[in-house]
């Protein structure tokens, strides 16, 4: 169980995160983020990259599921363009949309992951319980509140699992 909110993993991007490296760390299911995880905030295409790295991860059994904190139709545009379930408006870090998310999945805390890009919603997500957290760089900063935020984050960045 982590006491602080670092990652257990980093990537560069989303994308590579392979389906072989979660299946030998025992992640079976893996709860994603939108928001800058899997789109830039201005972009509602999911990119052929994105798209053939879904099919990956469910041709080798590793489960996808959207647990967003966005209240708009994002969530939903990406989770039918994929293929996958999805919840908005999860409130993370509470756990209780994750919680959701992982009964609806039919997999325990053992078996999850969450990948996003935001150490004060994602990884604070997986605080407190068995959970790993999957840290993905920003797809894009255009927005200075959010550059900001990402500063603010530095030494939980720099203090989890290095790239």
């Amino acid at each position: 169980m982590k006491l602080l909110p670092v990652a257990d993993y980093k990537f560069k991007a989303l994308t590579d995160v392979s389906p072989e490296f979660m299946l030998s760390k025992g992640i079976k299911l893996l709860l994603l983020d939108v928001d800058n995880t899997m789109a830039p905030y201005e972009d509602d295409a999911v990119s052929p990259a994105l798209a053939a790295w879904a099919e990956r991860c469910a041709d080798s059994g590793v489960r996808l599921y959207i647990v967003s904190n966005n209240k708009g139709d994002r969530p939903r545009l990406f989770g039918e363009a994929l293929g996958i379930p999805y919840i908005k408006l999860a409130r993370k870090p509470a756990k209780r949309g994750l919680r959701a998310a992982m009964s609806d999945a039919g997999f325990t805390e053992e078996d999850t992951a969450i990948a996003g890009d935001q150490i004060y919603t994602d990884m604070l997500a997986t605080v407190g319980w068995k959970v790993r957290g999957i840290l993905v760089k920003p797809v894009k900063l255009t927005n200075p509140l959010h550059t900001l935020r990402y500063i603010a984050e530095l030494p939980f960045r720099w203090y989890g699992a290095r790239l």
